[in-house]
């Protein structure tokens, strides 16, 4: 976190409604000195989390943690976002690969990039998108466009250019013109490739029945001798429409999923918070803070906050969040869900992690970051422990008993001055 001197000199331009300089210069110069100094915990990126549960607590100087907040959310709620919906796309694809297609429909290049990354953590198993695949270390795939296939005189000879350059690379997108013709031109292909040892790796598909088309399209391929080429598919792909074609018996293999992944085209946006929830007084004691709400979820929970995850047999059962000065109570029904409408007795577990964990201490990276397939193999292999134990049930996260009394002692106190 640093302010360099362009920065500075763009602020002294700012003015208010009476034309007078918006930030005085000894506020600029206050700034050009500032270091970041804040201790930063999260939760290790590929973790599965819940709602209302902290993913970061931001402990140092006021200032310098208010500056935090845009940045943070727009990077943790997009990505959060497009990786879950990477995960239950994947995940209606019952292990067929996925490709992250959604460059071209995301907003804007750094949304591009930062979308494949996710997907990539989510599960999709490549992207389209080069660039990405430079700065992420992200395998990279795709096809030809059907601009390739118009700039030719015709179809076969645009299928023959291709496979030309791309012996060995080469997955023909069919449906330019009509998509059974397609194929047999990309058979007709094929049976060139291997004149010269190499193969037909794919067609795609990319309109009209996908279903229907993809088992056509299987058995000419079959009956040609290409039973190992795959069967790739895209066009407004998701999770719901993935699952559909399952049920319909469609003969696809690989998936190429875009602008409803890269865009979360049915949530476009996630709701992740930045509040702050304690300040120290001049004596250095924590005077607790908290927003509320006429909505009960969207009042915030006071402290500087822990997350405890509860495991059983080795598959977690519940997380709860607790205040670090206040710990977490002996006491039975230690953990109050809904509001406080259900409380449940902390015995239920053989062992517990806190996932909140120390990344900067006073500014200073502490914590080597693990590399993006590091991160991508820990969140596949929680998800599916996640399903295994729960499956589609809603899974518990309450409050710690001492955390929900003071919260609520808060609220009433709050009430009472405005």
């Amino acid at each position: 976190m640093a302010f360099h001197q362009d920065d500075l000199d763009y602020l002294a331009t700012l003015k208010n409604p009476y034309h007078e300089r918006l930030f005085p210069q000894k506020f600029l110069d206050y700034l050009s000195k500032l270091k970041f100094t804040c201790d930063v915990d999260a939760v290790p990126e590929g973790t599965v989390v819940f709602p209302n549960e902290p993913l970061l607590r931001i402990q140092g100087p006021l200032l310098q943690c208010q500056l935090l907040e845009s940045p943070l959310l727009t990077m943790i709620n997009f990505q959060t976002l497009i990786a879950t919906k990477a995960s239950r796309v994947c995940r209606a694809a019952e292990g067929d690969p996925v490709i992250e297609f959604g460059m071209r429909r995301a907003q804007g290049p750094d949304g591009a990039v930062s979308a494949s990354r996710a997907a990539y953590i989510g599960g999709c198993v490549a992207t389209s998108n080069t660039l990405a695949g430079k700065l992420f270390d992200i395998p990279v795939r795709g096809t030809h466009a059907h601009s390739w296939v118009t700039a030719f005189p015709n179809e076969a000879d645009a299928f023959d250019a291709y496979i030309s350059v791309m012996p060995h690379n080469s997955v023909l997108l069919v449906d330019t013109y009509h998509t059974l013709d397609g194929v047999k031109n990309a058979i007709q292909a094929g049976n060139k490739l291997r004149t010269k040892d190499a193969d037909l790796l794919g067609i795609r598909l990319d309109s009209g029945d996908l279903a229907q088309l993809s088992i056509q399209a299987r058995q000419l391929l079959n009956k040609a001798g290409f039973s190992k080429t795959d069967i790739l598919a895209s066009n407004s792909l998701d999770e719901y429409v993935i699952r559909e074609l399952k049920k319909q018996g469609a003969a696809i293999s690989t998936w190429g999923v875009g602008t409803n992944l890269a865009t979360a085209y049915d949530h476009p946006a996630l709701d992740g918070v930045y509040k702050l929830s304690a300040l120290r007084d001049k004596n250095g004691d924590w005077q607790y803070k908290l927003k509320i709400s006429e909505d009960p979820v969207k009042t915030s929970n006071p402290g500087r906050h822990q997350v405890r995850r509860f495991f059983c047999n080795e598959q977690f059962v519940t997380d709860i969040i607790y205040d670090l000065e206040l710990g977490i109570s002996d006491t039975p029904e230690a953990i109050i869900f809904n509001h406080g409408q259900h409380r449940k007795k902390l015995d239920d577990y053989d062992a517990y992690i806190d996932l909140l964990q120390p990344i900067f201490k006073h500014g200073k990276l502490i914590q080597e970051l693990d590399s993006i397939h590091m991160v991508r193999k820990k969140a596949l292999a929680q998800t599916n422990d996640f399903y295994r134990a729960h499956g589609e049930k809603e899974y518990p996260v309450g409050l710690e008993k001492n955390l929900f009394e003071l919260k609520q002692k808060l609220i009433k106190e709050v009430k009472k001055i405005i």
